[in-house]
């Protein structure tokens, strides 16, 4: 029976040391990924020790975000782990799905927390929304100008320029002046 950490951080800036401290104190031993978002299935060292938990073991985590950021993701790990008789510690939260209380408080906090997401992203949204209304351009700025943009496809259209060269004479790539020769028909 062996108590495996779990410690994630999203970006390469953030700094592990918290979650590792609070881990070795009760792991075996902890596993860790930087850098990697909570959002994607491709975390090697989560994938890497999934498969090495074997029926008895515990994997433990600081915090429930830690694991997994959308309550279906953190149910669906959870349950995979039960049905390979795996036990799950929340070290933050005091969750320790070994019974059925912590069962209970797991899924009650994985919901708030997707709740709160959810409430993120509506305010993201809303934000988004009322810069747009006030007539903030959203996005990365075009490659080119205007006057740019029209010089390029009259380059390309009118004159019969080859659109590489004109694309590379303009520094972007030629999807990039295709697109803009569509938008200009």
């Amino acid at each position: 029976m062996t108590k495996v950490g779990y410690a994630r951080v999203s970006t390469e800036d953030q700094r592990l040391d918290l979650q590792l401290a609070a881990l070795r104190k009760v792991c075996d031993r902890v596993v860790e990924d930087q850098g990697v978002s909570g959002s994607t299935n491709k975390r090697p060292g989560l994938i890497s020790m999934l498969r090495s938990l074997k029926p008895g073991d515990t994997l433990v985590v600081w915090r429930l975000d830690r694991l997994g950021r959308s309550l279906r993701d953190l149910v669906q790990i959870i349950e995979k782990l039960g049905r390979r008789k795996i036990e799950f510690v929340s070290l933050t939260e005091n969750i320790d799905t070994a019974s059925a209380g912590g069962r209970l408080v797991f899924h009650m906090l994985a919901a708030m927390a997707e709740f709160e997401r959810c409430l993120i992203r509506e305010r993201t949204c809303a934000g988004l929304e009322a810069a747009r209304a006030r007539g903030k351009r959203l996005g990365r700025r075009p490659a080119l100008n205007d006057a740019e943009r029209q010089s390029a496809c009259d380059a390309v259209v009118v004159e019969g320029e080859d659109a590489l060269e004109v694309a590379m004479r303009y520094g972007v790539h030629p999807r990039t002046l295709a697109r803009y020769i569509e938008r200009m028909r």
